[in-house]
């Protein structure tokens, strides 16, 4: 998306699914990418992470923060 960046590697699925849900909550506008690929049968998650996100770099520091109370508590 025009105007997105890569914000922060998620490591699974649990993850996305809470920040997704926190991201709605605080209304920032976010793309969650997963790098799982069918024809390889997810290989690449094992190497690069489950997924990322993608938004503004005005919400990147809000988004930090959000993960890091949430997730790394």
């Amino acid at each position: 998306m025009a105007g997105y960046e890569r914000i922060l590697i998620l490591k699974n699925e649990i993850e996305s699914q809470v920040m997704s849900h926190v991201l709605d909550e605080n209304n920032i506008p976010y793309v969650i990418k997963t790098y799982h690929d069918s024809a390889y049968n997810g290989i690449y998650q094992f190497q690069k992470g489950w997924g990322h996100i993608e938004a503004p770099i005005e919400f990147k520091e809000e988004i930090l923060k959000l993960y890091n109370e949430v997730i790394d508590q």
